[in-house]
């Protein structure tokens, strides 16, 4: 019995040694998996890592096709709405090697297209249309340089107003893809270069257009200056223009044409507007209108004023975008051409709509005023077009027009304006038969000291309150008009006992003060 338990004692020292050793073997096992685990991942993480670098520098390579004998063809493709024709080659065209072409899952080899990129930027290339009924030839045009174009034959399925040019000696296979747009071409898209070069002159020239108004209103435009002017029997004529909105037609306008049927009851007033003469603009005139006063406004028809003219050349080329708008409003300068045509061809008074009537103009004829003038010499240094007073076709005002057709400059404020005519009459000399008025019959204050109109007297200083009302008589009786200056004066708001308060109780005719915001 003794022995048995020595054996299995023993036995299980054996087994503990055994599981010790075994213990041990696969710990060692266990470390070598590891590190072989460690390795194989590692060597993922570098191939994964060199595929990522080498697609950095993945670049495609087009194939070329084999040349065989084909037609190209033209199908349809929808573009924004609407249906047009992509030129597509089949892939067995002998293609230019700058040409890459993508294929779709499952589309035969024979419906592959190739759209050709609109290009202007090539200077070999000449588009125009051709009878699609004409023979194919080589013709040349000159330019610049000579070019050579080439006409595809009719028998092709290409659309009559394509051509693909080629430049002299360079082989039909070394095309390059690139079409020119086509002026003539229904399915094309044209972009004016020049506008797409000079942004600021194409978007001056859209408020061009805007100013303009509608071809059918301007085509009505002489009949109706005709019929008003004789249904009218106008004792005095008036025009003015507006260039601006309906709504920005405020209440300092309104009190200028007050201001003249005030003085002038039984005179005519002509807004030359495109905004004006709309159902919202005679809405604004209808109390005139009830009144008794004859006014109206009609769009103007810058051709028909400026027929026979310096200014008609100049305006059918600012039509055509060949004139540089400059940074001035285009309207502005307009508004000055405006005013002389209308002057020139009707004859009459021609107003701002920032000046305020003080007397009537029975007694002036071929007059412009006098802006500043030299006090030591007593000449005049500067004149002014917000007031002119001339007759139907005077050669002052011709001389007016072509000055500015000639010397037009949108970059430079007054030249095409006050500047303008002082430059005229300065070198007019003798013959013409006008006077220049001084100052203080159109432009009494200057645009430097015009808020002092606007101010009353401090605390009702007894002083200044006289003074006040001195300057305001003198203005009145001595002046013809008022110049407000609105770009300088729009700012101000009428005090109280202020010199305008008094021109505007004087010269009011529905005198409507309560809402009348100068």
């Amino acid at each position: 019995m003794l022995y048995d338990r020595i054996k299995l004692l023993h036995l299980r020292i054996y087994a503990m040694e055994n599981f010790k050793n075994s213990s041990s073997q696969l710990l060692c096992l266990l470390q070598r998996t590891k590190r072989s685990f460690c390795a194989i991942i590692s060597v993922l993480f570098l191939c994964l890592l060199s595929y990522n670098s080498a697609t950095m520098f993945f670049a495609k390579v087009p194939f070329p096709a084999r040349n065989l004998q084909e037609q190209p063809s033209f199908s349809p493709e929808t573009v924004a709405g609407e249906s047009r024709k992509s030129f597509s080659v089949p892939s067995l065209t002998n293609l230019s090697p700058s040409v890459l072409f993508g294929i779709k899952k499952e589309v035969s080899v024979e419906k592959l297209k190739i759209h050709l990129p609109l290009s202007s930027k090539n200077p070999n290339l000449v588009v125009f249309a051709r009878n699609p009924t004409e023979p194919a030839s080589f013709s040349w045009e000159v330019t610049e340089k000579s070019r050579k174009s080439f006409s595809v034959p009719s028998s092709t399925k290409l659309s009559p107003s394509v051509q693909f040019p080629i430049k002299k000696g360079i082989p039909v296979e070394n095309l390059k893809t690139h079409l020119p747009l086509s002026h003539k071409n229904p399915d094309v898209v044209f972009t004016n270069r020049t506008a797409l070069q000079h942004p600021k002159r194409r978007k001056k020239r859209n408020q061009a257009f805007k100013i303009l108004g509608s071809e059918a209103k301007m085509k009505q435009f002489s009949v109706r200056m005709k019929e008003f002017l004789l249904n009218s029997s106008c004792e005095y004529r008036f025009f003015m223009t507006w260039i601006s909105s309906v709504e920005s037609f405020g209440s300092r306008e309104l009190f200028a044409l007050e201001s003249l049927f005030k003085s002038h009851p039984n005179g005519c007033l002509i807004i030359v507007s495109n905004t004006i003469d709309s159902r919202n603009g005679m809405q604004i005139l209808r109390p005139f209108l009830a009144k008794g006063f004859k006014v109206t406004s009609i769009s103007p028809d810058f051709k028909y004023l400026f027929k026979n003219t310096g200014a008609e050349s100049w305006f059918n080329q600012l039509m055509k975008g060949n004139v540089n708008p400059g940074e001035v409003p285009l309207g502005q300068n307009l508004s000055n051409l405006l005013r002389l045509g209308l002057l020139y061809r009707f004859g009459g008074i021609y107003l701002d709509t920032d000046v305020i009537i003080l007397k009537n103009f029975g007694n002036l004829r071929n007059v412009i005023g006098a802006q500043t003038i030299d006090f030591q010499t007593g000449n005049w240094t500067r004149l002014n077009n917000a007031v002119m007073v001339f007759d139907e076709g005077h050669p002052l005002v011709y001389k007016f027009i072509e000055e500015f057709s000639k010397t037009f400059d949108g970059s430079k404020w007054g030249h095409n304006g006050p500047y303008l005519v002082s430059r005229v009459v300065l070198g007019a000399g003798t013959g013409y038969n006008f006077t220049v008025l001084p100052p203080m019959a159109f432009y009494p204050i200057d645009w430097n000291r015009i808020g002092g109109l606007f101010e009353g007297p401090k605390n009702w200083d007894p002083s200044k309150s006289k003074w006040l009302l001195a300057r305001f008589r003198k203005i009145n009786r001595h002046g013809y008009a008022l110049h407000l200056w609105n770009k300088q004066s729009r700012r101000f708001r009428v005090e109280e006992g202020s010199i305008i308060q008094n021109i505007m109780f004087h010269h009011c005719v529905f005198c409507n003060f309560s809402s009348l915001d100068m």
